[in-house]
């Protein structure tokens, strides 16, 4: 292997749970995920010739893998899923604990599936911990404007979360 692809490897691996929360955020279905996944790898190979380290190499992953997931997701042929149970999903394990922290997590997925790209974009930002400034810088607002956007999708996803019937926590 050379060097070009042995790094390109090496730093796909360092950062691979940026890649598994933008597919999870934008894809419900596994298959699908899968297929997201697969694409983002494929055009940060072929862009990554154009990381010149300006910035974290995460920072540029995401850029590209969050433009990826967007228009990967508009030719995407919507389909009505929505009585699909999730994958993996065990009723068995509802009364356990771990059960509970998946059935909820599923429900918050879901929720968020239900938002714009740049509501998805605030939301995985913001688990992230990304700082406001680097929010509003990538996603070209202001931070006064991401604050507020962002206690505007919390009230908005608890509303989504009620409509679905679940009790949000």
């Amino acid at each position: 292997m050379d060097t070009k692809q042995t790094r390109f490897l090496q730093l796909i691996e360092e950062n691979k749970g940026i890649l598994f929360k933008i597919c999870k955020i934008y894809q419900d279905d596994p298959e699908d995920r899968d297929d997201l996944l697969q694409e983002m790898t494929l055009q940060l190979w072929l862009a990554f010739d154009s990381y010149r380290g300006e910035s974290k190499f995460s920072t540029w992953m995401y850029r590209v893998a969050l433009n990826t997931a967007i228009v990967f997701f508009k030719k995407q042929k919507r389909r009505p899923d929505s009585e699909k149970i999730p994958a993996g999903f065990d009723r068995a394990e509802e009364n356990t604990l771990a059960g509970e922290k998946e059935e909820q997590l599923t429900i918050f997925y879901k929720a968020v599936q239900q938002l714009n790209k740049v509501e998805k974009a605030l939301v995985y930002l913001y688990m992230e911990d990304v700082p406001y400034d680097d929010i509003a810088a990538s996603l070209g607002i202001t931070p006064i404007n991401v604050r507020v956007r962002i206690n505007r999708l919390k009230t908005k996803l608890r509303e989504i979360i009620n409509n679905m019937n679940y009790e949000y926590r």
